[in-house]
């Protein structure tokens, strides 16, 4: 598809997920699905840790889901579970804490968990959750070392349970979308992969604070927000780097960054020729955008990753010619698809060996820094099993 798009074509593949979505279409482009009846075979989820994300995202999402319902809680804080489980209904017998973590073996009711928990905690608690006979779905970053995303991976093939890592974009329509235009040729041969991602952090803010901390978080602002333009350029050419560099500037007389990295800039190397442009930093106005530059137009999504508000644009293409995407609820789709991966109805498009190749990037970006931007190589033998463009691309199961 060199030449001109057409507006049929593009709103289509725009339109993709969205349609899948009973009663999205004709309720509107910003339609988000409400509250729905519990399918019969949706999966009981104990959600771990009640942070700022579990409380602003992953329990409202779980109001919304027919495929995954809420369990259990475990939590350090029992007020706050109380709470929670007050308002779904749940009895005390459901409210566990960190250490008798290991009693969801007895819980029938539990079938899964998903692990939102500082970065240094989740190897201990998925492989704790996968020896009390649980599927996992755990928050990115997968881990802090290498070696623990390897016994989370293999904890996961001993039990014969599924772990998926929470890249909610990849279930996601704007992101969806832009692959499937990406793969249809909409921008002609991609050339450039642009992906800024940032924000101001703050030391009082405990959900911050935690990330301003190396052994909770295991890295700065490229552990918690680069991964997402990693991740992204990945998913966006589908195929993985073969080199790395990258520089970082971090200011350490400010406090935030005693132990962390604040900017790190990258570039990847691709088969195609195609190059990867990123940032992340922790000192700068909330940005999550990306921009795919290709021989004949560009896709620029800005925001892209957001939680929600996110738009993709064309640029080069005629102006009536833009995609139309409906937005949903991006944990509650991804529950559900997890949902469906545990009833073996669905892949698992993000298991566990994603999340070791970002970490591995991750960590040969660190190795070119530390040697002042030489080149490191990252063939790690690693291709995708189930693109999400196709994959993904085929229904929106939320």
């Amino acid at each position: 598809m060199t030449g001109e798009i057409s507006r049929r074509g593009v709103i289509e593949l725009g339109m993709g997920a969205a349609l899948a979505v009973p009663g999205l279409a004709s309720r509107g482009l910003a339609a988000v699905p409400q509250a729905r009846r519990r399918s019969p075979d949706s999966i009981g989820i104990a959600v771990v840790g009640l942070g700022v994300l579990s409380q602003g995202q992953i329990l409202p999402a779980l109001k919304k889901t027919r495929g995954a319902h809420l369990a259990a809680l475990v939590s350090g804080h029992p007020a706050k579970a109380k709470k929670w489980a007050a308002e779904f209904g749940l009895p005390d017998s459901a409210i566990y804490n960190y250490d008798n973590f290991d009693r969801i073996a007895a819980d029938p009711n539990i079938q899964a968990v998903y692990i939102v928990l500082p970065n240094s905690m989740h190897a201990d608690f998925t492989i704790r959750a996968f020896k009390a006979g649980k599927h996992v779905l755990c928050e990115k970053p997968m881990a802090v070392r290498l070696d623990e995303c390897e016994r989370m991976i293999a904890a996961g093939k001993a039990a014969n349970k599924q772990l998926m890592i929470a890249y909610r974009c990849q279930y996601e329509p704007v992101n969806v979308t832009a692959m499937q235009l990406m793969r249809k040729g909409a921008i002609g041969k991609p050339r450039l992969v642009n992906a800024v991602m940032g924000k101001q952090t703050s030391l009082s803010d405990p959900s911050d604070a935690w990330r301003l901390n190396m052994k909770m978080s295991g890295g700065g602002a490229l552990a918690d927000m680069g991964i997402y333009g990693i991740n992204g350029t990945r998913y966006l050419l589908n195929e993985e780097p073969v080199e790395v560099r990258a520089w970082a500037r971090t200011d350490r007389s400010d406090p935030r960054f005693k132990t962390v990295e604040d900017m790190v800039a990258w570039q990847m190397r691709f088969p195609s020729g195609a190059i990867g442009d990123g940032s992340s930093c922790f000192s700068q106005p909330g940005t999550m955008s990306w921009q795919a530059i290709g021989t004949d137009r560009r896709i620029v999504a800005d925001p892209g990753c957001f939680y929600g508000g996110n738009a993709l644009k064309i640029i080069g293409g005629r102006a009536d010619a833009q995609p139309q995407i409906a937005e949903i609820d991006h944990f509650g789709n991804e529950m559900n698809w997890f949902g469906d991966v545990v009833r073996g109805k669905s892949p698992n498009v993000s298991p566990g060996e994603e999340g070791l190749q970002d970490m591995r990037i991750m960590h040969a970006i660190l190795q070119s820094v530390a040697n002042g931007g030489a080149s490191v190589k990252t063939d790690f033998g690693y291709r995708r099993a189930h693109d999400p463009a196709t994959t993904v691309g085929i229904r929106t199961s939320i």
